[in-house]
């Protein structure tokens, strides 16, 4: 593959119209970054697998003839395929995105991408074996609970991993995990959750309530700053009474402890799992869920389907997860293409793919930062930047798509201050559009994107505007009640002390409507006191062709493999 990457640099450089040209070994050299005897060396190599013809002059300077024989798109392609068999693919991506000049040669390789993901069938041993393959744009780091910082992350575990509870597929209800039944004493702080019996681990072991002990105190015990510590921390015991039954005591009633048993957060894992190195669990995670992760590489990721999962087996044999960071993921290809899933599928996309939308959606937000000291502790000031943002005044849409305000007149206010701006890379497109219009309103603003992890650190409390997101999908009183106790963190004390007063009474409503009431009540509070201005919101999509069968979502909103399948072909 190095050969292949070498090959590019050259073309890169030298290639012509013409396909020849003039050049010394000294450039040549250079090109490589290697010595003049390396140089010929490779240049020997290419030119014994036909891809150049070299033709040198004698003497020190003088040029040489250099002709290439082979296409650039060819021994990209050649060099994808080498990648993706010897699990290589990010670095060859690197290195053909380096050297490909020409847009053809992207476009190339974007529909051989296109061709070798999506549904495939092929047989061993007399068995048809369905695998699907999905690129993901972000690398994964792990699979553990309680590690995890990526929707991608949780989207994965949430096919290895089980809950004690799981939502049902109407989004709203919440049905039996790996208890089959519960009971709560009537101050809802009592919960006994009875375990289906002989479920298995993908190790062979078998559940008992030792696991979940062990899973809950690992949570309880952890220092990582996990989403929904909020349930954890009301969390007072958690004891095994049998083999296959569990009691939990909570300090007080919470009506979001229920729904948060239905997270990946709140997967089981066997009590074995101390014994893994540090951190190797998030690599070699072991769940009861209905896939298991057989290979982990730095870009690709194998399931199989596990046979003896306890509600029956995925329809699919194995699902392979590809990071490919390139802009092959968010794009679809025609008929065909065999590129059967994308999830938030382009626009451009062709009208002949089905679309269905999950019952998800995505809010972009920006708040401000009200307990630092400086012109955002001005409510006036607040507001005349917030207004800056609004849709009347700068268009309306997905402010990473660059879109222009119209001209306006400077602002009013404090416009000589810097306005830091924090968020995550995901969302960096979104800030720098947040800056862009400020500016146009004659605001100074620095953009500082920092790591996830970095992210639940003091940067918060160190920036002026928070740009960041809330994913409205079956968890999202969960999501709502993490984000308001963390905005409430950099607001005022007058602030910060209605927003908790709100969030308490709200975890002590068991009517999920009026909970819902009482976080609309939050939000109100919040836009009109100037201290959060919502961006936009765009709805979640898969596209997928008239092959794909049983379609339907998780809570994360994405497509649920275990129910997926893909007719055969009938002759």
């Amino acid at each position: 593959m190095k050969l292949h990457t070498q090959f590019l640099k050259l073309h890169s450089q030298h290639g012509t119209a013409e396909g020849e040209c003039a050049v010394t070994l000294d450039e040549l050299a250079v090109t490589l970054g290697c010595t003049h005897r390396n140089a010929l060396h490779i240049i020997g190599k290419m030119s014994g697998l036909g891809w150049i013809s070299w033709t040198p002059s004698r003497g020190r300077g003088r040029r040489s003839r250099l002709a290439f024989l082979a296409a650039a798109e060819d021994i990209a392609l050649q060099s994808m395929r080498e990648a993706i068999s010897g699990k290589e693919l990010g670095g060859a991506l690197d290195g053909i995105r380096s050297h490909a000049r020409a847009s053809s040669m992207q476009d190339t390789l974007q529909g051989w991408l296109l061709a070798y993901f999506g549904h495939h069938t092929e047989i061993r041993s007399d068995k048809r074996i369905d695998t699907l393959r999905l690129p993901v744009t972000q690398r994964l780091l792990s699979f553990d609970p309680l590690y995890m910082n990526l929707l991608a992350e949780s989207f994965v575990a949430s096919h290895i991993f089980d809950g004690l509870a799981a939502r049902g597929t109407d989004g709203g209800t919440v049905q039996p995990g790996l208890a089959h039944t519960w009971d709560t004493d009537s101050t809802r702080t009592e919960w006994t959750f009875h375990l289906r019996k002989e479920v298995l681990f993908h190790h062979g072991k078998v559940l008992t309530a030792e696991d979940v002990v062990y899973s809950f105190g690992r949570m309880m015990n952890s220092s990582q700053r996990m989403l929904y510590s909020y349930i954890v921390k009301d969390i007072r015991e958690v004891k095994a009474l049998n083999p296959l039954t569990v009691r939990i005591l909570l300090k007080r009633p919470n009506e979001l402890f229920l729904p948060f048993l239905c997270t990946s957060r709140a997967a089981v894992v066997p009590r074995d799992s101390d014994n893994a190195a540090e951190g190797s669990f998030g690599r070699k995670p072991v769940g009861t869920g209905p896939f298991k992760l057989v290979e982990a590489q730095e870009e690709r990721w194998v399931l199989e389907a596990f046979p003896y999962y306890f509600q029956g087996r995925a329809h699919l044999d194995q699902v392979e997860i590809v990071h490919v960071p390139w802009g092959t993921a968010g794009a679809s290809g025609e008929p065909g293409s065999a590129f059967h899933i994308i999830p938030n599928p382009s626009a451009a996309d062709s009208a002949t793919w089905g679309r269905i939308h999950s019952p998800s959606s995505v809010r972009k937000f920006v708040t401000c930062n009200t307990k630092k000291q400086g012109p955002l502790s001005d409510p006036r000031v607040r507001a005349d930047i917030l207004a800056c943002l609004s849709e009347e005044a700068a268009g309306v849409g997905d402010l990473s798509k660059g879109q222009e305000a119209a001209d306006m007149p400077a602002s009013t206010g404090s416009a000589a201050a810097i306005l830091q701006i924090a968020t995550i890379p995901p969302y960096a497109a979104d800030a720098e559009g947040v800056a862009a219009r400020l500016s146009r309103h004659g605001h100074t603003c620095k953009v500082l994107t920092v790591s996830p992890e970095a992210f639940k650190g003091p940067v918060r409390l160190e920036s002026d505007l928070i740009v960041f997101s809330l994913l409205r999908d079956q968890d999202e009183q969960l999501r709502l009640f993490d984000l308001y106790l963390t905005l409430a963190e950099h607001m005022e004390p007058r602030v910060r002390a209605d927003i908790e007063g709100r969030l308490q009474l709200i975890a002590r409503e068991p009517d999920a409507g009026v909970r819902s009431a009482g976080f609309r009540g939050i939000e109100e509070l919040l836009i009109q006191d100037s201290q959060l201005h919502i961006l936009y919101e765009k709805p979640s999509e898969t596209a997928y062709l008239p092959t794909v069968r049983g379609v339907s979502f998780n809570s994360q909103g994405w497509v649920d493999l275990r129910r997926l399948w893909f007719p055969p072909e009938l002759s």
